[in-house]
């Protein structure tokens, strides 16, 4: 969605408007309070809001992809088991008749 330019700093709408668990929109990052209150921002308040939803944008993504990359070896553990060298969780090895005699 384009924006009129009737305005020195355009909202960062791009029309996704659907909020995510954490109240944000998922198309902007901008809080319920930052959407609502945007006409009413100074420049500087819009300067500091956009820069707030660049900041989100990234955490998401980086998580996004920390989620994905867990899944991806999740499923390689599962094809390749004997590949999977990461320690059973649940493996306790018992050192106690170990002597270095």
């Amino acid at each position: 969605m384009e924006q009129l330019a009737f305005f020195a700093i355009p909202s960062p709408c791009i029309g996704v408007c659907q909020s995510d668990g954490r109240g944000y929109c998922l198309g902007c990052m901008r809080s319920r309070d930052e959407r609502f209150n945007w006409q009413t921002f100074s420049d500087a308040q819009k300067y500091d809001v956009i820069r707030l939803c660049k900041q989100r944008k990234r955490r998401r993504q980086l998580a996004l992809l920390k989620a994905q990359q867990a899944q991806l070896q999740q499923q390689r553990a599962e094809a390749n088991p004997e590949l999977n060298f990461d320690p059973a969780p649940e493996a306790d090895l018992d050192f106690g008749d170990f002597s270095l005699d």
